[in-house]
């Protein structure tokens, strides 16, 4: 899988706001495929949210994480980033889960620097351990990947509690230890948009959360700004629940739903995305009949 991670970088470089949508599961990165994204962010949040009913305080272990990368890597031909969140632990833990990742099919991961456990970057409370030893994380992270072109996105959360220079600071520390990229979460104005492309040398991740703490902007004036890459870590699933609301919403009112309604995707559609004309076809090649 070496060649989505060196399509990554080189998208990455172009630093042109690549437009990368949230899944949380392999159907929703058959969607995001279909319509022609470039890459897919496989959310923390978003595998919380969907596989246990939680929300994003770090509940989800690296073997569910790990098993819902496998399971996207088999569904797409797209370079995948993968949310570690704190990497689930110190140093040695981030070694073990960069090889557990990339062995999955991750093509990059994200580190964050809170404090275990972490919390949503848009929530309020969130704290950071000290800068050195996220470097450490970030340079234990460099030595374990296997290949060359498998991407460390650091990301840093002091914006909320230390204020914009200190996220500057460091997310400086952090290129030089090793981060080929950085995000430096929740930024609170336009202002301080448009600035963290300029002070950072590395290419830059902007997370977009709608009802979050950063102003909405478009991709390409985020691209303009100089951003290499423009995350809606969870507009598939926010989308989903609104979906899935409608359409059970007027299956309880009138008790009767089909495909006539506009709520729900055709039974043709669904089968479309889970490729069971794929299987239909092979079953045929096998059959003895």
């Amino acid at each position: 899988m070496d060649h989505f991670g060196k399509l990554l970088r080189s998208k990455l470089e172009e630093r042109r706001g690549l437009l990368v949508p949230g899944a949380a599961d392999a159907l929703a990165a058959r969607v995001i495929a279909s319509l022609g994204f470039e890459a897919i962010y496989i959310t923390g949040a978003g595998v919380t949210n969907t596989l246990l009913g939680l929300p994003d305080l770090g509940f989800i272990s690296l073997p569910e994480l790990s098993q819902q990368t496998s399971a996207i890597r088999d569904a797409v031909e797209l370079p995948i980033i993968v949310d570690a969140d704190t990497g689930f632990g110190n140093p040695l833990n981030v070694r073990h889960t960069v090889q557990v990742l990339e062995r999955a099919g991750a093509n990059a991961i994200q580190i964050e620097d809170q404090v275990f456990p972490k919390r949503c970057g848009h929530f309020s409370g969130k704290q950071v351990i000290v800068a050195e030893e996220m470097t450490a994380k970030i340079k234990a992270a460099a030595d374990a990947r296997r290949s060359g072109d498998f991407l460390i996105i650091a990301r840093t959360d002091a914006r909320a509690d230390h204020g914009f220079q200190a996220a500057m600071d460091r997310a400086n520390l952090y290129i030089d230890a090793g981060a080929d990229v950085t995000f430096v979460e929740a930024p609170e104005s336009i202002e301080e948009m448009k600035r963290i492309p300029t002070l950072l040398r590395a290419p830059q991740l902007i997370n977009i959360v709608p009802g979050g703490k950063t102003p909405i902007v478009d991709a390409a004036t985020l691209g303009s700004m100089g951003f290499a890459m423009v995350l809606y870590a969870n507009a598939a699933l926010q989308g989903a629940v609104a979906g899935m609301q409608a359409a059970l919403s007027e299956l309880k009112a009138r008790g009767i739903l089909d495909e006539s309604s506009g709520k729900i995707a055709t039974f043709a559609e669904r089968q479309r995305l889970v490729q069971k004309p794929l299987f239909d076809e092979l079953e045929r090649k096998y059959s003895n009949k």
